[in-house]
Formats: structure tokens, C-alpha cells, sequence
């Protein structure tokens, strides 16, 4: 029987794709006027369920009910229409239009034949306005910054007159000022009765802008509980079936003799890299930190050809290198794992198979130029298998993997290469708490080999958790390196805003 406290009522949602049930007896019941979490393991189902609501995917089995009448969303238009948005992790935006029309795509206000103008602006205008932020309509969205175009999908969600909006992981790029602005933003929207469901790996997050959790786990709900009631640690035993006692797995690595020393490098370009010096030693985990803005991925950019070094020399073994280009890193022993996997990571529409071997694909062909079919078989199924990969094929397309199973892909692609070098940059942004578990085993497992690791990270706790030393940048400059056994998080911030 229905509840009429409830605004969505989702129950018993069955969902399968070839090879695998993505949900199983799925459950969400959500209130209006409340934050409701919605958290799990990647792969939980979390984005599946939502997709279900949004009409995205069409639901199996089981019945959905919006203010206690039943519904069927075909597809996002319906969904819309019916007052429940979706801000998508993967921002979807037409970068070379303004602000104003983005908003308003594919329901212009119309004058007559053409196109209202001045109302398009001053409906814009009013709903930034009543959001709070500050945005010109008329600007380009391709003129800015990331953090705005996550506000600006809000704004869009909040057009169509939303009493459900669901936050797919809003948080990933934004600075915590940002992030602070975005809960002033939540915050007005649960004030006027809208109903909010939000996804999110970030612990601090959800027990701070939530009413609600509900848990999921291998696509079933495992549990509904008030935010007040919580605690991370509980949190995380429902999400795993098991308790976590540690975040970071025991570190067993003895960092031996420099096997890279950076002196002086510098980039061509804005932003630049200001004569950065460091070393890096043989089986040792050295952690990149600074604040959005302070050059941390340019530097490995320019470590591994990316970005076009300008002075400054490279010593690997004690023998200069320059790598220009990413095809000589690959050869002198360097990896690089991207920040953003789906738009530098991975071929999404393509196969893991085809994934796993692309990095490596010299080394399958004989002296004919045929594959070695063979050879990448087993190597594919070594990525599979040592990574850890839930995935029903090696045929899957990777775009339908959960976030933490592409970055074991893509991780498992590099080790092929038998890299010396490893440059991680964020390989654990919108992964849940389980399967960076395994990332921080695997990146440990490198360093116990000898591997020299660089790990680039915006999580504090994770860089102390899991490195030997911390180098600082602030402003493109080396701010500092520091012992991570020594350190604070308030040494670490006090140097990242050293050069600002």
C-alpha cells in the first residue's frame, strides 16, 4: 500500500543487460522537501536505478509511483515533463552556445515564429538569480569554469519546474568553496519542497546535506536509514558486507635508489610549470598535492610528453631523456593514467579487450603485422583476473562498466606495457570506498616490485594514507616535498597556498 509522505516510490525494479542483472528488487522511497543519498560500491546500481526513473533505461520488472499515482517514463523528455530531473555525472552541454540557450534547448520561448529573446534572458536571468549564482546568460558556455557548468545544469534541472532532481556525483570537480556554494544551492531547493536525490562517494558529504541514505549493494537496496543515525564507518559496512576497519591497506614498500630526478622543468604555455625539481625513487609511492589551479597534472603532462617541456632536464637512471612525446615515454618506460578516463581514458564504445591491449598493441604483431590473437587473449584475461574486473565478457563494451572497473582496465592496460614509471593522476576520483581499497593494493603491489609510482590526488587522507612523500605545488612552483610520516594535512595546505 502507498504512503502519501512519499513523493517517488520506487519498487521491486528489476533490470537486466546481456549477461548480467544491473537490478535486483531495486528500492528508493523519497520524501519532498529532503536530501535523500543514495550510495553503493561501483556497480551497485545506483546510476542504473536512476537511469530507470529518467526513462533512460526502460525497467525489467517492479513499479514506479510519482505522488501515488503510477508511472512509465519511455524516455527523458516524459521524465521531464512530469517534473523529475537528472544532472548527469558526464556533463552533456553545447559548449559553443551561451548559457541562456542551453537552458532553454529544444524549448525556446517563441515570438511568433522566431525566437523570444528577451524572455529567454530574463527567465534565465530570474532563475540564476534565485540560485544564486552568478552567471552572465549570455556567456559562452564554453568560456567557463567547470565548477559553473555544473551549476548551470542545476539551473536547467530547476526550469522545468522540477519536484525531483537527481545529482549524479556533483561534486567531482568543485572546489570545497564550491562545494559550499552547491549545498546553499540544495539547500534553497529542499527549503521549497523539491526533492533531491544525491549520489555521492564522498562519506563527509552525505552525512553533512543529508535527511536520508539509502544503501545499495549488487544492485539490491540493503538499507534505508536517517543521515543523523549514521556513521562512516557504518556507511561503509553496509556498502561492503563487511567491516573496513582500515582505509588503506598496510604499506610494505622499501623505497630504494633514484631512478627519476626532475631538475628545473619547466612548460611552454599558460599554465605553466615553473622550474620544478624533484626524484623519485625505486619502489617508492610519491604523492602530488596542491589546490585546483597549482599545475599538479601539467607536471605529468610534461613528464610524459603531453605538454611540450620548454628547460629543464629529466634524468632516468641516470641517463637524460626528453620524451616529447607520449610514444617515447611509453618506450623509456613511463605510464599515464589520466585524470578524466571517459574523455582521455577510455574508447568507450569499444570492447575491454580492445582496451586492455591498445597501449601495447606493438608487441601483438609478428614480423607478417598479424595479431597474435593468442597473446592477447591471455593477456586480456591476465588484466580481467589480476584486477579484479566485474565484467560479464571481455566482449562488454567498457562505457557500461562501473567508474572503479574501467580505471582497473585501463590500470591493467599500462602494466602491460611493464612500465618502470607509474603517474597516476586522481585514479580514485568517483570510485567507491571498496574498490579504492583495491587501487591503493594494486598501487602498493607496484612499489613492493620496484615500479616508481607518482600519484596526483585531491583527497588529503588518501595521499597520506598511501604515499612515502608528498610533493607540494602551488602556482605552478614546487612549494615543498614533505615525509609522509611527518606531515599534517595543515603543513600540506600551508604550502599549497604558499605561491598564491
Amino acid at each position: 500500500m502507498l504512503n502519501n509522505e512519499y513523493v517517488l516510490e520506487m519498487i521491486d525494479i528489476v533490470k537486466d543487460f546481456p549477461g548480467v542483472r544491473a537490478l535486483n528488487k531495486a528500492q528508493l522511497k523519497l520524501r519532498p522537501g529532503t536530501v535523500h543519498a543514495l550510495m553503493g560500491e561501483n556497480g551497485a546500481g545506483k546510476s542504473t536505478l536512476m537511469k530507470c526513473l529518467f526513462g533512460i533505461y526502460i525497467e525489467d520488472e517492479g513499479e514506479i509511483f510519482l505522488d501515488g499515482k503510477k508511472i512509465h517514463f519511455n524516455n527523458p523528455k516524459q521524465a521531464l515533463e512530469s517534473g523529475v530531473s537528472m544532472v548527469h555525472q558526464e556533463l552533456n552541454q553545447v559548449k559553443e552556445t551561451r548559457v541562456m540557450d542551453n537552458i532553454w534547448l529544444g524549448r525556446f520561448p517563441a515570438k511568433g515564429l522566431l525566437v523570444d529573446h528577451k524572455k529567454m534572458y530574463k527567465d534565465t536571468k530570474a532563475i540564476l538569480d534565485d540560485l544564486g549564482i552568478s552567471i552572465d546568460p549570455k556567456e559562452k558556455v564554453e568560456d567557463i569554469p567547470l565548477s559553473e557548468c555544473q551549476m548551470l545544469e542545476i539551473a536547467k534541472a530547476v526550469s522545468y519546474d522540477a519536484k525531483i532532481i537527481v545529482m549524479d556525483e556533483p561534486t567531482s570537480s568543485l572546489t570545497e568553496r564550491e562545494v559550499d556554494h552547491l549545498f546553499r544551492i540544495i539547500n534553497r531547493l529542499r527549503d521549497k519542497g523539491c526533492a533531491i536525490v544525491y549520489i555521492s562517494h564522498k562519506m563527509e558529504e552525505i552525512l553533512a546535506i543529508s535527511d536520508e541514505v539509502t544503501i545499495m549493494r549488487d544492485g539490491q537496496w540493503v538499507a534505508t536509514h536517517f543521515a543523523k543515525d549514521l556513521t562512516t564507518e557504518k556507511i561503509i559496512n553496509l556498502m561492503v558486507g563487511r567491516d573496513l576497519t582500515d582505509r588503506f591497506p598496510p604499506k610494505t614498500n622499501t623505497p630504494g635508489d633514484i631512478i627519476l630526478d626532475v631538475q628545473d622543468l619547466t612548460t611552454y604555455y599558460a599554465p605553466q610549470v615553473q622550474s620544478a625539481s624533484f626524484y623519485l625513487r625505486k619502489g617508492e609511492v610519491l604523492g602530488i598535492a596542491g589546490l585546483v589551479g597549482s599545475r599538479r597534472t601539467e607536471l605529468v603532462e610534461a613528464l610524459f610528453g603531453v605538454r611540450k617541456k620548454a628547460s629543464g632536464t629529466i634524468l632516468f637512471h641516470g641517463k637524460q631523456i626528453q620524451n616529447k612525446y607520449p610514444r617515447e615515454a611509453i618506450k623509456n618506460g613511463f605510464a599515464l593514467l589520466t585524470e578524466d578516463r571517459r574523455k582521455s581514458g577510455i574508447f568507450g564504445v569499444l570492447s575491454i579487450r580492445f582496451n586492455a591491449k591498445i597501449a601495447n598493441i606493438k608487441s601483438y604483431t609478428n614480423s607478417l603485422g598479424l595479431l597474435k590473437r593468442k597473446k592477447i587473449t591471455k593477456d586480456v584475461k591476465w588484466v580481467i583476473d589480476s584486477m579484479r574486473v566485474k565484467t560479464p565478457s571481455e566482449k562488454t563494451q567498457i562505457r557500461s562498466l562501473s567508474g572503479g572497473n574501467q580505471q582497473k582496465v585501463i590500470l591493467g592496460r599500462w602494466l602491460l606495457t611493464e612500465p618502470e614509471i607509474l603517474l597516476l593522476d586522481e585514479p580514485t576520483r568517483g570510485i567507491d570506498v571498496g574498490a579504492k581499497y583495491e587501487i591503493y593494493q594494486l598501487i602498493g603491489d607496484l612499489a613492493n616490485r620496484d615500479k616508481g609510482v607518482i600519484v596526483i590526488s585531491s583527497e588529503m587522507p588518501e595521499l597520506i594514507g598511501i604515499t612515502d612523500r608528498i610533493l607540494v605545488m602551488s602556482n605552478g612552483k614546487v612549494a615543498g616535498i614533505v615525509d609522509t610520516k611527518t606531515t599534517s594535512q595543515e603543513e600540506i595546505m600551508t604550502l599549497a597556498a604558499k605561491y598564491l
